[in-house]
């Protein structure tokens, strides 16, 4: 069986620390927190001390300054015990890299060691509800007003919503622009002005705290602009890679875990004087699945390594997102299969794999959209509209 290659030895011994915290402050609360819709800001706190949470943040702003492969660690040991609560990944990989690469100094030393130590809670506020894949469609307004912006709009789908203190938030400051009237701002979520609506109840994820947020004349300062005005939707372009680089890396671990939860329990599960495993279905499914789960964690690690350069092209990306999502979904429904009618319980791990499997073809671009992207690239100038 091919070895990962990634890591070194201190990536490791993090490992071991991380699944430890896991284990102990996680496992044994996520099903309370499941029926809660939401996980304790405690937890929050105990992950910042013990270092979980943005491990690239430079020293300057209170992090570890470590590589991205100590975020990854954190991660994959999260989706690896199908925590799905701790909504780490938006706090650590999206709304902390958005503002360590565009932010001012005031605004990494504002809000980069409060998010390091889970004190300030990050979150992205793109999606709205006529407004998906499409981000060139938001209609949340920031006017001029004086040395302020006033903010008027609503957002949908918001991971961390619940529970955020800032918000990555994308904005139209020019409605007659386009692409080039997008506007990014920091929002301080104790502003006057700042809503949040219900707890969204979803199909699976659901001890991740999901909201509607709602502007209602939120006036902030030209000082929460992140980057420049109108350079909204240029930003998330750029960051893009990595969100679907990251869906990537949930896939092909959630894909791993879910094969062995199956081997271990076909392989005690008794039918007509046999083990489930003894069929030969059974064998031909998980070894399909198994040989498959292989291909997409070597391209994915490839995509890592890529992405440490910075060299990871946007289809690349668009190919490991869709590859590995697609695969993730089937690899669900065939080991809930095997599962039987226990399969269809939430007490079993499998189950709730099962319910959460389906947004991975939704996050961070839908399946569609990455189709377009690999297609766009592969014909390029040979298409209609490109004449």
């Amino acid at each position: 069986m091919i070895e990962r290659s990634l890591f070194s030895p201190e990536h490791d011994m993090w490992r071991e620390t991380v699944r430890r915290f896991v284990e102990k402050e996680i496992v044994p609360y996520h099903a309370q927190w499941e029926k809660d819709g939401i996980v304790p800001r405690e937890l929050w706190l105990k992950a910042g001390e013990a270092g979980l949470l943005c491990c690239t943040v430079p020293e300057e702003y209170g992090g570890l300054g470590l590589d991205y492969l100590f975020d990854v660690v954190v991660f994959e040991e999260l989706w690896r015990a199908g925590a799905s609560g701790p909504g780490f990944l938006i706090h650590t990989d999206l709304v902390a890299t958005y503002i360590k690469s565009f932010g001012t100094e005031e605004q990494k030393h504002q809000w980069l060691p409060k998010m390091v130590s889970g004190e300030a809670i990050g979150s992205l506020g793109m999606t709205e509800p006529h407004a998906g894949s499409d981000l060139k469609a938001i209609r949340t307004r920031a006017e001029k007003d004086g040395d302020d912006f006033v903010v008027n709009g609503q957002k949908v789908f918001i991971s961390n919503g619940q529970m955020c203190d800032v918000l990555v938030l994308a904005t139209k400051t020019d409605s007659s622009a386009g692409a080039k009237g997008v506007t990014l701002f920091l929002v301080d979520t104790s502003l006057p002005g700042f809503q949040r609506g219900q707890n969204l109840e979803k199909l699976g994820m659901k001890a991740q705290d999901t909201s509607e947020l709602f502007f209602d004349n939120l006036r902030i300062p030209s000082s929460a602009m992140l980057g420049g005005e109108g350079e909204g939707f240029k930003l998330m372009m750029t960051k893009l890679s990595q969100e679907r680089l990251a869906q990537a890396v949930r896939s092909a671990t959630v894909i791993e875990t879910m094969i062995e939860w199956t081997v271990d329990y076909t392989s005690e599960r008794r039918a007509f004087d046999q083990t489930i495993a003894d069929f030969q279905n059974t064998q031909f499914v998980l070894a399909d699945l198994k040989a498959r789960s292989v291909m997409a964690r070597v391209f994915t690690d490839r995509c890592i390594e890529l992405f440490m350069e910075g060299k990871l092209d946007p289809v690349d990306a668009a190919m490991a997102k869709m590859t590995t999502s697609e695969l993730h979904c089937e690899t669900a429904d065939k080991c809930l299969q095997l599962f039987g009618g226990w399969g269809y319980m939430w007490e079993y791990p499998i189950t709730r794999a099962y319910a959460d499997a389906r947004i991975v073809k939704i996050a961070g671009g839908s399946i569609e959209i990455m189709k377009t992207i690999i297609a766009r690239e592969m014909f390029k100038g040979k298409l209609r509209r490109d004449k």
